[in-house]
């Protein structure tokens, strides 16, 4: 918790500095206003200029770990809330330790044990590393379909595919933040839930 503090505090404090860079151009900017998640009201949205020299290779990096972490931070927020909710899987975590007593939040750190911890970011680096990666090169950035399934993808036109991924965008900016203020709140020791 003194850590999330201190974070916020220089985070905070950043804030009052002067800038050292030129303020860059809109006209600049302008190269990707027409991309997927420039919406109204800010349209393309780039205040520190990280894209400002039009690199489409580097735009597209940054779009896909975007996605990416838009992803996980929906799965968090679900889980966050379905484990604050009181719901456990059935059964023991490790030997004489049930889910049941696994307290939520960053609590749960301490009542599990290192070797399932381990194992837990062992398979999340196997979901990273080997499974959640662009195999073949999809139809846009973060399509890890990999000509394997598509649950009717290939079966909504152009317009409804945009519309569809427009959706995950913000719903995935949206987790990000959400998932950032359900930790500022346990680490405030507020209530998540009424």
């Amino acid at each position: 918790m003194k850590l999330v503090i201190i974070s916020s505090l220089i985070a905070f404090s950043a804030a009052f500095v002067s800038p050292t860079r030129k303020p860059i151009s809109p006209a600049r900017n302008a190269v990707f206003e027409d991309e997927l998640g420039a919406q109204p009201p800010l349209g393309f949205f780039d205040p520190l200029g990280v894209v400002a020299d039009g690199d489409v290779d580097k735009f597209n990096r940054l779009r896909y770990v975007e996605i990416k972490h838009g992803r996980i931070a929906m799965l968090a927020v679900v889980g966050y809330l379905v484990t604050e909710s009181g719901i456990r899987l059935p059964g023991d975590i490790s030997a004489g330790i049930p889910y049941e007593s696994i307290p939520c939040g960053f609590d749960a750190f301490y009542m599990i044990p290192g070797g399932e911890i381990a194992k837990l970011f062992g398979i999340i680096g196997f979901l990273d590393i080997i499974v959640m990666k662009d195999i073949v090169g999809g139809d846009f950035v973060g399509d890890f379909r990999n000509d394997f399934i598509d649950f009717g993808w290939d079966t909504f036109d152009e317009e409804i595919k945009l519309k569809k991924r427009a959706i995950e965008l913000n719903q995935g900016r949206a987790a990000m933040m959400g998932i950032l203020a359900l930790m500022v709140h346990e680490g405030m020791g507020l209530p998540l839930l009424p």
